[in-house]
């Protein structure tokens, strides 16, 4: 910044042909615009000026310098005002990772993204841990504690693994009682996309997790075929309640061994710490917070 001092300070020298005209433009003396283009001049290892008594003016060197000079704080003042523009209005590219279950996120991004349409969503839909700051993302959402020191974090929520089936399916298989009646149904099983392991379904006793070997009728790495053959009435599944609010709510769905269930799992959006947040960042972990998981 102080090179880009000694430039202006050069540059206004040039325009008033005088160091004293300069000086007062600058709210500066004459002597320390003097004293400038001095140590500019030794610096640079050349002569800027031709002096007299009553004027100044450009050597070839100078001149040449000048033609630079301009350009250099025309593209100063140009990224300032640009980076002025981009504190008054959110917009530019967004990078943000969601789990693989982002699908539930989407009509939240979708309203974002027509509140503030200037913005650009770079989604990437991942299970995996992902290095926030090393790899460039602006914010993520994650389950678990978060436990980067470089990061800030907010509660969006929580939601519950529940057990669920059709109540067709149900009238033809009965409805299993304890959780080892499992084993007499067809369970539609979810398996992690980054790490091919299968769901376990939170079932417990007394405080205790229960280890139960299912049998699959279905394997599938998406929360959509499971939904699907759930409301099918072709097995159970262990699916967010999040994503079948609206089933259950119509009576498509309905949940089983609630008892033997106390699944909870919470959401933080989280970003890298900064004193300050560029608007985009801003507006959409504000937008994310209140919308996410409305009361």
């Amino acid at each position: 910044m102080e090179s880009l001092g000694s430039l202006d300070v050069f540059v206004r020298a040039c325009d008033c042909r005088s160091f004293t005209a300069a000086g007062q433009q600058l709210g500066i003396s004459a002597s320390a615009v003097s004293k400038a283009i001095a140590r500019l001049e030794e610096r640079l290892g050349v002569r800027l000026f031709h002096r007299s008594t009553r004027t100044i003016s450009p050597t070839p060197e100078g001149a040449l310098f000048l033609e630079r000079c301009r350009r250099i704080l025309s593209e100063v003042e140009s990224a300032e005002a640009e980076l002025l523009q981009t504190q008054r209005a959110p917009q530019g590219k967004l990078r943000i990772s969601v789990p693989s279950v982002g699908a539930l996120f989407m009509p939240t991004l979708a309203d974002f993204q027509r509140r503030y349409p200037d913005v650009a969503l770079d989604i990437d839909c991942s299970d995996r841990l992902v290095d926030v700051i090393e790899e460039g993302f602006d914010a993520v959402i994650r389950t678990g504690e978060p436990g980067d020191s470089r990061l800030m974090a907010r509660v969006l929520g929580a939601y519950r693994r529940i057990i669920v089936g059709a109540p067709d399916y149900f009238q033809r298989t009965g409805v299993p009682q304890r959780p080892e009646d499992l084993v007499d149904h067809a369970c539609l099983l979810y398996r992690y996309p980054s790490t091919g392991k299968t769901d376990v379904w939170p079932l417990s006793r007394d405080g205790r997790p229960l280890a139960m070997d299912l049998s699959g009728s279905m394997v599938t790495n998406s929360l959509d075929p499971q939904i699907c053959f759930a409301e099918q009435g072709l097995g159970i599944a262990c699916i967010p309640d999040i994503a079948v609010r609206r089933l259950l709510d119509e009576g498509q769905l309905v949940t089983v061994l609630d008892d033997y269930n106390q699944d909870r799992t919470t959401f933080r959006i989280l970003w890298p710490s900064s004193r300050y947040l560029s608007p985009k960042l801003r507006v959409f972990v504000d937008f994310i917070v209140q919308n996410l998981f409305p009361l």
